[in-house]
């Protein structure tokens, strides 16, 4: 069925004070999952940022790329190993991670945003020093731990009109090479520095679900202190235990909130930031 005009005009209505609210905001997206994948998908995450940008809030994308990673390994015959949920990252995996991350992977997604009629301009942790990092631990190779955000050049796009795109590859501080920087790890970061309004990080979950099995289980909100006991009970388990961390740490250094959102659902971005029907869950 389609949309009536008078229920086109009044989901527009319904944005309304949600633009006001973010109108010169600074909002991060973290881009990866699923919705870098599937086209369709992409294709809604590309125009609701578009959207948001045209409306006057300040879109900062910070993006990771496991799977062309390991794709891109796989084709030089080079097995990916993880250590700790971690890819192992020593010197052969850091020049491709370096060359599809700041090439291949931000490049594509700079074009795409441009090609749909955004502005954007990508960029890599190296430049102009944005993200430095030291060795997080040998274990895991050149995977690297960021010891300081430089957010100046991503000021200076925003400043411009850009939409900024951010590669998470650091800038060595304590040898001279690159590091490998988990991108939620990197965009909670960049937000902080940035003093962003809110932190969206794009998932292939629902959000936090009580009972894992049962979508209908969303925990729309969660406050920072019942965080520890969620972990104890087991409702925050595995890989979701350093994504909430990097909320947590978000939360507490200054941005307003952060939202862990299903990026499987199209236009999800725009569902939770411009409607009254949040979508994800929230942490505050």
């Amino acid at each position: 069925m389609s949309y009536s005009h008078v229920e086109r005009a009044q989901v527009l209505a319904e944005a309304l004070p949600y633009i006001q609210k973010y109108y010169g905001k600074t909002v991060v997206v973290k881009y990866g999952g699923n919705a870098m994948i599937s086209e369709e998908l992409r294709h809604a995450v590309i125009s609701d940022i578009i959207l948001l940008h045209l409306v006057g809030i300040r879109v900062v994308v910070v993006h990771g790329g496991g799977p062309e990673i390991t794709d891109m390994l796989g084709k030089i015959g080079k097995e990916s190993r993880f250590v700790d949920g971690l890819r192992y990252t020593d010197g052969e995996t850091m020049d491709v991670v370096q060359q599809v991350l700041c090439g291949k992977v931000n490049k594509n997604l700079v074009s795409t945003l441009n090609r749909m009629g955004g502005k954007a301009l990508g960029l890599c942790g190296m430049d102009a020093g944005l993200f430095q990092a030291k060795a997080l631990d040998e274990k895991y190779g050149l995977v690297g731990e960021i010891t300081h955000v430089e957010p100046q050049v991503v000021e200076d796009a925003l400043e411009n009109g850009y939409i900024p795109v951010v590669s998470t590859v650091a800038q060595g501080v304590d040898a001279e090479t690159a590091y490998n920087i988990n991108a939620d790890t990197a965009a909670a970061k960049l937000a902080v520095a940035l003093h962003a309004e809110k932190l969206i990080l794009l998932t292939d979950v629902r959000g936090l679900l009580r009972d894992p099995k049962d979508e209908n289980t969303l925990l729309p909100v969660v406050e920072l202190s019942q965080v520890p006991g969620l972990i104890h009970d087991g409702v925050i388990k595995g890989g979701m235990i350093p994504k909430v961390d990097c909320c947590v740490e978000a939360v507490r250094s200054g941005v307003e909130n952060t939202i862990i959102l299903d990026g499987r659902i199209p236009h999800s971005i725009l569902i939770e930031l411009l409607s009254d029907e949040g979508i994800g869950t929230m942490l505050k």
